[in-house]
């Protein structure tokens, strides 16, 4: 079993920030692979499904962003999982926007939801970087992270998230490298 996280706040006036496309994520993921119905459970909403021979819980913490780890090591526990069956969607500000990197572990870059993961369970998780692109000064970052996508980028988030969704199969088996190169070719499209 594999524990897919996005990151995000909850409620509805943080629904479109770009601070919570790890949450829009999981719900394209959740509705295009045709997982089970939301439930409350380890402080968050979980959906179980399967992706091919995989079985994924894709979990959304409930805490906001700076207790992320609270819920995430919760479900790690309850399952009796370690931290390498954990994949952690969020939002990237030095990738361009609509860019999409995974890696094993890795930093924080500042990130506050990756920070309290890694305080409750360590650094060694699975990574999916969700370029939201840097506002270019440092005064206007959490405005920027913490502001709605514009109209004008409805259509890219859409396609990205498609994109994200469409290549979940070589993610659950672990082709890291096969899913970013599909994800750029789906972009390029």
């Amino acid at each position: 079993m594999q524990i897919w996280t996005g990151l995000g706040n909850p409620g509805p006036k943080y629904a479109l920030h770009r601070h919570n496309v790890g949450f829009m994520a999981c719900d394209v993921i959740g509705e295009v692979h045709g997982f089970g119905p939301v439930q409350q459970k380890f402080s968050g909403w979980v959906q179980e499904g399967r992706i091919g021979t995989e079985k994924i819980l894709l979990l959304k913490p409930a805490t906001f962003m700076n207790e992320s780890g609270r819920s995430v090591s919760e479900a790690l526990r309850f399952y009796k999982l370690e931290p390498e069956a954990l994949t952690v969607f969020h939002d990237e500000l030095d990738l361009a926007p609509f860019k999409v990197k995974v890696r094993d572990g890795g930093g924080l870059a500042g990130h506050n939801g990756l920070r309290s993961i890694n305080q409750h369970i360590g650094p060694d998780f699975r990574r999916v970087r969700i370029g939201i692109g840097h506002p270019g000064h440092k005064d206007r970052v959490t405005g920027h992270v913490l502001g709605n996508y514009a109209k004008a980028e409805m259509d890219d988030l859409a396609e990205m998230l498609a994109a994200i969704a469409a290549g979940a199969p070589c993610l659950a088996v672990g082709e890291n490298a096969r899913f970013m190169s599909d994800f750029a070719l789906r972009m390029q499209a």
